[in-house]
């Protein structure tokens, strides 16, 4: 692994530094209610003139000290500025309020995690998703997804689809311009991929693999599409090591799939795929490695978003350094003929053939 970081702040920089993260979670909470309330979009609104806090109050009919409090905090949290006793919006604010990126990374902390990760040293401790108890008894997040509330499974599809949906455009015309004909969609989850696939090509057969619960969803959405004479469902526990994957493909997918899974798991995952892949197939990754990223903001994302899979998702997975699948790949016997990076948000794709 490479050098990372730094330590050539002042002291004084260094110490408010760990006074935002002691109290990081309460300004998170004001944060939200800033957006949640409307106080931040009347702001946004009044961005010319300002407003005072008597007048936001009435205005969004909230009582004057509650719109008080937050507005104070909201300069901390710079995502207010104040001028003569008017506050305006500044960007940070900006950026809360309107930013999809934004809105849905709060909403994933917020709805899936924020309660389990009181439970995070205990997962630290336990290689266990102690933080999934406050919804259920569930081994993993991915069995508890079709029970989960529904606000909860809102904002981890929402979570989920963003990072994926608007990668699909551009790895589609890579898939097929090998003249694919039958790919496996491993992890399919709601089947967006599988569906894209066969609106993309009209003559592709897909096959998703995934837990019962999932192609529940999967199949409703493939119903609606009118696809359900190409795209094909196959049950399996992907955990099960000695759950062989159906052969015959040409092409297996897996995005922000292998995440999802230690380092031992994802070794017999891609094995699996090695024995499933025709001869000449070609077996694609797409996946958001946080040494690979062009922003210093999406590799603090992508370390957060560890934390869930610590925590909730399955107590021993995260979002991997770019050498850690490296080293896996050629454990399987699979090598990477190409590389695609810069895809949709923040992901790059690899392209592996078996050695």
């Amino acid at each position: 692994m490479k050098n990372y970081g730094n330590d050539n702040k002042s002291a004084l920089q260094a110490k408010f530094d760990a006074q935002k993260i002691a109290f990081g979670p309460i300004m998170f909470q004001a944060a939200k209610s800033l957006r949640d309330l409307g106080i931040l979009d009347y702001l946004m609104k009044t961005r010319r003139k300002g407003a005072t806090i008597e007048e936001t109050a009435e205005a969004l009919k909230l009582p004057v000290y509650g719109v008080k409090v937050l507005l104070e905090a909201a300069i901390s949290l710079e995502m207010v500025m104040v001028r003569d006793d008017r506050f305006f919006i500044t960007k940070t604010g900006y950026f809360l309020l309107s930013d999809k990126l934004t809105k849905v990374n709060m909403d994933f902390t917020h709805d899936v995690n924020y309660l389990g990760m009181f439970h995070l040293q205990d997962s630290i401790k336990n290689g266990k998703p102690e933080g999934l108890k406050v919804f259920g008894e569930w081994n993993t997040v991915y069995e508890a997804l079709s029970e989960l509330p529904e606000k909860v499974r809102e904002s981890w599809f929402g979570f989920d689809h963003y990072y994926s949906d608007v990668a699909f455009p551009e790895v589609l015309p890579i898939i097929f311009n090998e003249g694919v004909k039958k790919i496996m969609d491993v992890g399919g989850n709601t089947g967006k991929f599988s569906i894209e696939c066969a609106k993309y090509s009209d003559d592709v057969e897909v096959t998703i693999l995934d837990l019962p619960g999932q192609l529940k969803d999967a199949e409703k959405n493939i119903k609606a599409h009118g696809f359900e004479d190409r795209i094909n469902l196959h049950a399996i526990n992907l955990l099960d090591a000695s759950a062989p994957f159906p052969k015959g493909h040409n092409a297996i997918w897996m995005s922000q799939f292998l995440d999802c899974f230690s380092q031992e798991e994802i070794l017999t995952l891609l094995k699996r795929a090695y024995d499933a892949l025709d001869d000449d197939g070609a077996l694609y990754i797409l996946e958001t490695y946080w040494d690979m990223q062009q922003f210093e903001a999406s590799t603090y994302s992508l370390h957060a978003t560890t934390l869930y899979f610590t925590a909730l998702a399955n107590g021993n997975s995260q979002m991997y350094h770019s050498d850690d699948m490296r080293k896996l790949l050629k454990k399987s016997g699979l090598v990477i003929e190409k590389e695609f990076e810069n895809i949709g948000v923040s992901h790059t794709l690899f392209k592996c053939r078996k050695s």
